[in-house]
């Protein structure tokens, strides 16, 4: 069992990404450096009410009702009430897997200790995180404007031991009080801001958002690979990925990448004498022919390819970011050292409202990530287009012997067509909209809800593409034997065999291009590549 400590600081998105999809394997706790800033958060939260001072958020309502002041013995009611009116979303449960990132990532930035919750909350937290036992989230609902309202507090009625909760028992969702007790976990109990320090936060987008860079980060690398093997069974030339091309042009995606073309397309990498041992019978076979330039989806795959690699690596730095940062609303500084502005005369109060809980950050890096992975497919798509049309191959029609009779790889072609095609809509900007919310106190918002789930379902789409292409660029080098490619192209080859079998005639191309993309999805594709690239470059 590994452990993952979260502490408010340093949780990245692949860790996330695994404490949602590893569950059974991986631990949560929280650091002591966190529990120590989360009680004193808690004890200003508790002066407050000591003093009978009127904050907003602890003895307020909230949004248009902020001018509202409760009395401190309906204080938890208020909270209790906070979370019930919350719970508006609608759709499909989220997937248990996400459900639990978007938790564990609630409880890193309470971690944080600017929340005011305490620390008794945070640990029933832990308990039911680690045990599986998972609140019913819908997917719909939030606009990003005060964080993801609705979803966040769905994850709380749960957890309060309301609404309906995932059993790791039955694995279906059932009555929260029933599921708690099940479990042995208590119902937590909401006091003074409580409620609102489990629902104010991007914890929905960041979290969805998460996987989309996980996923992004290896379809990418795959893709590499894929666009290498096509170009093998294009006949396509190696010499636009010469090094002095790509350090002209300076940006580091594209060099890169074709510093991964070479060691794919050039064979075995010697570390004595830095150099490649030019392994490929394909590529020999038409050196020296008469092509001198190849299409663009061949040529220019280093520079298409590459700032992609580079606009997910921008958009990584943005959601790590985000991960872990404080978005509530109102912070609890607990450390008046912290300090602000000596101009403002109330700089050292300890309440302060702010905006935190806004979504455009992580709203603007999703779309910007969509709009950049898109472009895998739009190569992959063109590379597809080129394997089964008979006049730019030189391959069989629809990569398929006794064509006519068979239609080979035809109408897988255009399940990738019309998957690029869809992608067109989900590259339209989420967050270029706003719509005003909440009596116009919330006048607007991020959409950054919208721009993670679109994000997703593009990339998926993406995936699908770039795993169609592999089974064409494989039935491409069936076409090419008995030649082989490189070894680490032909180990590529291999793990596809081992899963889909040579298309020697017409057959349900559904489950092998499920497989395949399975293959792309995990990241199983990558391993088997990377393994011969070499050990002192950071892939």
């Amino acid at each position: 069992m590994h452990t993952i400590e979260l502490d408010g600081d340093s949780l990245c998105c692949q860790d996330l990404y695994d404490i949602g999809y590893k569950f059974g394997d991986i631990n949560v706790t929280v650091s002591q450096e966190a529990k120590n800033r989360i009680i004193q958060s808690r004890n200003v939260v508790q002066d407050i009410l000591d003093k009978n001072q009127v904050k907003y958020g602890i003895n307020t309502g909230f949004g248009n009702f902020a001018t509202v002041v409760i009395p401190n013995d309906e204080l938890s009611a208020l909270q209790r009430n906070l979370i019930r009116s919350h719970c508006a979303g609608v759709g499909k449960p989220l997937p248990i897997e996400r459900a639990r990132m978007l938790l564990a990532l609630r409880i890193n930035v309470l971690a944080k200790g600017f929340s005011g919750i305490s620390l008794g909350i945070v640990e029933s937290l832990v308990a039911a995180l680690n045990k599986n036992c998972i609140s019913y989230i819908p997917e719909k609902g939030t606009v990003g404007a005060s964080g993801d309202l609705a979803p966040l507090a769905h994850m709380a009625l749960g957890m309060m031991g309301e609404g309906t909760m995932w059993n790791p028992n039955t694995n279906k969702f059932e009555p929260a009080n029933g599921v708690l007790a099940e479990h042995e976990l208590t119902p937590i109990e909401l006091g003074a801001k409580e409620g609102l320090a489990l629902i104010n936060g991007t914890q929905f987008m960041a979290a969805l958002g998460s996987e989309a860079l996980v996923r992004a980060k290896n379809v990418a690398l795959a893709a590499d690979v894929i666009a290498a093997l096509s170009l093998e069974g294009l006949l396509g030339s190696n010499k636009a990925f010469d090094a002095r091309i790509h350090r002209a042009r300076r940006h580091n995606g594209q060099q890169q990448v074709a510093k991964r073309l070479r060691h794919f397309l050039f064979g075995d990498y010697n570390q004595q004498t830095k150099t490649h041992s030019q392994q490929s019978e394909i590529a020999e076979s038409h050196r020296g022919c008469h092509r001198v330039q190849d299409a663009y989806t061949l040529r220019c795959i280093p520079q298409v390819h590459g700032v992609v690699h580079d606009t997910i690596e921008f958009c990584l730095g943005i959601l790590e970011n985000e991960l872990n940062s404080g978005t509530d609303n109102p912070m609890v500084f607990a450390d008046q050292a912290h300090g602000g502005d000596a101009l403002i005369e109330d700089w050292n109060e300890q309440i302060v409202s702010g905006g935190n809980f806004h979504g455009e950050y992580p709203a603007k890096a999703l779309d910007y990530l969509a709009i950049g992975v898109n472009e895998l497919a739009n190569m992959s798509e063109r590379r597809i287009a080129r394997l089964t049309d008979p006049n730019l191959s030189g391959l069989p029609a629809f990569l398929v012997n006794e064509g006519g009779l068979n239609s080979g790889f035809m109408i897988a072609h255009c399940t990738a067509s019309s998957l690029t095609s869809e992608n067109k809509v989900y590259v339209h900007p989420a967050s270029s909209d706003t719509l005003s919310t909440s009596a116009s106190k919330e006048d607007h918002v991020s959409m950054g809800g919208m721009a993670a789930t679109k994000s997703l379902t593009l990339i998926e789409n993406v995936e699908r593409v770039v795993a169609i292409e592999l089974m064409c660029a494989c039935q491409a080098i069936d076409f090419l034997r008995p030649l082989k490619t490189t070894p680490v192209l032909e180990s590529v080859y291999e793990l596809v065999r081992s899963k889909v079998a040579y298309y020697d005639k017409d057959r349900h191309l559904s489950p092998d291009i499920d497989a395949i993309h399975e293959l792309v999805r995990s990241g199983q594709l990558w391993q088997v590549a990377n393994k011969f690239l070499p050990k002192d470059d950071n892939y």
